[in-house]
């Protein structure tokens, strides 16, 4: 009978093979399972260059290479240079109208789905990576991207989505069709109330839309520093800035206040405050900006606790930077407390939490899995050094990614 170590090996040589692309019957393969291991022993540990650039390929476009561009792929891996090899597969368009469209998406809407039309907050991102602009500008700059020379596309509009959504019907090459704009001009917000993809359309109809703008906070939180409110809970801050909508005996029970509602709250309302001038407009279709003017909706439900905090303005002030979460790591060089959501994107933007999750996301997009080992957790380490280091180019971690998932 089988020692159970044999058996382990045997199996073991099965998943190999599967892996390796052997067409070997289950039978077979437990039979000869120390043939098998004997056989990978004796295999490279990579394929043969133009194996690894189809692979590469196949990770960024998502699509067949041409010969050609295999054969210039296959020289640069050849000669040591993979990276060049990745930037070759970013070249095919497939990359701009597939895998970061796909990749951004989720960001834009509360069900996190890939399956929605494309928006000026997705235009936006892909226009970001493509032009190399440092993507910690994601979160505040004045920018934006819209189509051009795209026949029978209207205008674009900040009260419709029209725009975008005749681009992806056209089959424009985004690749292409995207020039960079600013929504000052486009939109007609001043210049330091944009906040990059936070005062796109998309993003202002998912996520300012009624309630109390806390939406906003919670998914960028979860889409740009990989945190949701859960995982970053703190119940030692001071609760002083928590509004008036969030009851202090919730089932008349202060405790529950005190060790669960403030652990978000007292983090989080000083953070939204941010955003007290914004909202969205859903019969007009728009965004709204009102400079000066708290919107209502920050005085919903005020009779819950009528001594709780009344939001004068929009300033912010971060009470993350002490405590358990002052390992997201905030930038040193920023105040932690501003005026408007420019401000605050420039403060989650600057932390090495924002660094890391980019990083992360992007890994799983190529590896098609997240990192799961000492190996991997060192990798996203010095791919988060680097990002940082190459001016935040979420291109070229796409390219590291890509090249360290080669052998896989």
């Amino acid at each position: 009978m089988p020692t159970e170590s044999k058996i382990g090996a045997s199996r073991r040589g099965v998943t190999l093979a599967a892996r390796l692309g052997w067409a070997a019957a289950p039978g077979r393969a437990l039979l000869l399972g120390g043939l098998v291991l004997l056989a990978f022993a004796a295999q490279p540990a990579f394929a043969d260059a133009r194996s690894q650039a189809k692979r590469l390929h196949d990770r960024i476009a998502g699509v067949p290479a041409s010969p050609a561009v295999l054969d210039d792929m296959a020289a640069d891996i050849a000669a040591g240079r993979t990276i060049d090899a990745a930037y070759t597969a970013m070249e095919n368009r497939s990359f701009y109208d597939v895998t970061l469209k796909n990749f951004a998406m989720p960001w834009t809407n509360r069900d996190q789905t890939m399956f929605a039309p494309l928006n000026d907050y997705v235009a936006t991102v892909i226009g970001m990576v493509r032009d190399d602009v440092p993507f910690n500008g994601v979160l505040s700059d004045d920018i934006l991207y819209v189509g051009s020379g795209v026949g029978g596309a209207p205008a674009y509009s900040p009260s419709s989505n029209a725009h975008y959504e005749a681009l992806e019907a056209a089959g424009a090459n985004l690749k292409t069709a995207l020039v960079r704009t600013t929504q000052s001009s486009a939109a007609g917000l001043p210049s330091d109330a944009t906040a990059g993809v936070l005062t796109t359309r998309a993003a202002a109809q998912a996520f300012f839309i009624a309630g109390t703008n806390r939406a906003m906070f919670r998914y960028t939180m979860l889409n740009h520093l990989c945190e949701d409110l859960e995982q970053i809970q703190d119940p030692t801050r001071p609760p002083d800035r928590v509004r008036q909508d969030v009851s202090r005996s919730p089932g008349g029970d202060s405790r529950v206040f005190r060790n669960n509602c403030v652990a978000c709250h007292a983090g989080m309302d000083p953070l939204t405050q941010a955003f007290a001038y914004y909202d969205y407009d859903d019969a007009a279709g728009r965004l709204v900006y009102s400079n000066g003017q708290v919107r209502p909706k920050y005085f919903n439900n005020d009779e819950t606790f009528r001594p709780g905090f009344v939001t004068p303005d929009d300033r912010w002030d971060n009470y993350w930077r002490k405590g358990r979460n002052a390992l997201l790591g905030w930038d040193p060089s920023l105040p932690g407390s501003g005026q408007g959501a420019k401000s605050l994107g420039r403060e989650l933007a600057g932390s090495e939490r924002f660094a890391r999750c980019q990083v992360e996301k992007v890994f799983k997009n190529v590896c098609f899995r997240v990192p799961s080992d000492a190996q991997d957790r060192a990798r996203v380490d010095a791919m988060t050094a680097s990002f940082k280091a190459n001016r935040y180019s979420l291109k070229r971690v796409f390219a590291e990614a890509a090249t360290y998932c080669i052998g896989e």
